[in-house]
């Protein structure tokens, strides 16, 4: 495969995937804000702005300034404006590897991505991308071979998807009453009700976080995205070793999924916030160590803010 084939295919992946992650986060975020008097707008919105890894402007941040960064400006990477153009732009890329089903999802999703968004067409516009994001997965998992196509794709949902999960588990502070709630949490990560067939009961801190690290079943928890991406890329390159492995990327993710597997979850919980952070710069550091290897000439995109 063409190393510009494998760089589009693993980006269409990662911006599908970051556009779903972030209606989930913002949907949930956003109707907060309206429902709870006591919070305070600026403090949460700047919060909001930082877990996306986007630049907070000086003076008073508003609902609607983050519904314009977050959601429709395209000159944000964080966006999902930017998300779903750039999905596009890379499938055009890959115009003869890509599906005509995937393509006309893509093409006809980032042609109908407005402007602007009114305040009464927030949760409809969110229900609508997570709708459209789905259908573009749902077109690789039915209608593609397993073929190296499929596994650079599903790689860049995977590393993204972790990365979306660490960066909203980041944000919760385990000493601070004012940090957001575990339902929240759960609601922006779309495992609520998972969680609740699971547990069946209210979410409390341990549970919450097991569930969304180290469950092997839910697709949404780091441990399964991690596990896949590894999975993937055995895939996509067998390993012939037979001692030690030469991938950076399996190497570096391996050392995560080890660690979730067999760290218990109360060592996490004494600094969530710093163990998320290592996990965030362990799949940028395999991103870049995939980029490198399989389609070097390409330049990476990079959340704004994001470590390198």
């Amino acid at each position: 495969m063409l190393s510009r084939i494998a760089s589009s295919l693993f980006w269409i992946g990662r911006y599908v995937e970051r556009a779903d992650g972030t209606a989930r986060i913002l949907d949930v975020h956003l109707q907060l804000l309206l429902e709870d008097p006591w919070i305070d707008e600026d403090t949460a919105c700047r919060s909001l702005l930082g877990v996306m890894g986007s630049a907070a402007t000086a003076g008073p941040i508003t609902r609607e300034d983050v519904l314009r960064i977050l959601a429709v400006d395209r000159g944000t990477p964080a966006s999902i404006g930017y998300s779903l153009t750039s999905a596009r732009e890379n499938a055009r890329r890959a115009r003869e590897i890509v599906s005509s089903e995937l393509w006309e999802c893509l093409n006809t999703t980032a042609a109908r991505v407005p402007r602007r968004v009114a305040g009464d067409k927030v949760h409809d516009f969110f229900t609508w991308v997570r709708e459209r994001t789905a259908l573009a997965v749902g077109i690789m998992d039915s209608g593609a071979s397993r073929d190296e196509a499929f596994h650079f794709f599903t790689l860049g949902r995977s590393l993204e998807r972790a990365d979306m999960t660490a960066r909203l588990l980041a944000t919760r502070s385990l000493t601070e009453a004012s940090g957001p709630s575990w339902t929240t949490i759960l609601r922006s990560c779309g495992a609520y009700e998972a969680y609740l067939r699971t547990y069946r009961g209210v979410p409390s801190t341990r549970n919450a976080a097991e569930f969304l690290l180290h469950d092997r079943l839910f697709p949404r928890s780091i441990l399964y995205a991690v596990t896949r991406a590894v999975d993937s890329l055995r895939d996509i390159e067998p390993r012939h070793e037979r001692a030690g492995v030469s991938d950076r990327a399996v190497r570096l993710l391996g050392q995560v999924q080890s660690e979730l597997e067999f760290r218990p979850v109360a060592e996490v919980l004494d600094d969530l916030p710093a163990y998320m952070s290592s996990i965030q710069d362990a799949t940028s550091a395999a991103t870049s160590a995939i980029t490198q290897r399989y389609f070097p000439e390409s330049s990476a995109p990079s959340w704004t803010g994001e470590r390198s």
